[in-house]
C-alpha cells in the first residue's frame, strides 16, 4: 500500500462545511465563489427534502446541499462569503471535523486551499 493511500487521523485541520440552499443556481453560485476564493478543495452539491422549524411551523422543502471540503482555518472567511452570497435570512453553515482521511487526500485539501 503506498503511503499516498494510506488512511491517517492526523488530519485535525481538515473540516467539511455544511451549507443548504433553496435552489440549485443558489447552489452553483456559491460553490463557484468559494472555489475561485480557494476556501474549499471541493464542493458537492446534492438535493435533498429538509424538514425544520421556522417562524413556529414545521416547514418541508426541497433544498440544496453543499458540502465543502476544506480547512479550519478557512472556515470564517468562508462562511463569511457564503453569507454575502446567501438569499436565506439565517443559512445554515456548519462546519464537521474529519476524524480520517487517506494521507493523498489530505494532502490535496491542503495543496488546493489557501489560509491566510
Amino acid at each position: 500500500m503506498s503511503e499516498e493511500s494510506q488512511i491517517t487521523s492526523g488530519v485535525r485541520d481538515l473540516i467539511a462545511v455544511h451549507v443548504t440552499t433553496s435552489s440549485e443556481e443558489d447552489a452553483e453560485k456559491i460553490a463557484r465563489a468559494v472555489l475561485d476564493a480557494r476556501l474549499a478543495a471541493c464542493v458537492q452539491i446534492s438535493e435533498i427534502a429538509s424538514q425544520y422549524r421556522w417562524q413556529g411551523k414545521i416547514e418541508e422543502d426541497t433544498e440544496f446541499l453543499l458540502v465543502m471540503k476544506t480547512m479550519g482555518g478557512a472556515f470564517d472567511p468562508l462562511a463569511r462569503l457564503v453569507m454575502e452570497n446567501h438569499a436565506y435570512d439565517e443559512p445554515e453553515i456548519i462546519a464537521l471535523p474529519v476524524i480520517a482521511a487517506t494521507n493523498g487526500y489530505a494532502a490535496w485539501v491542503r495543496k488546493c486551499v489557501s489560509v491566510q
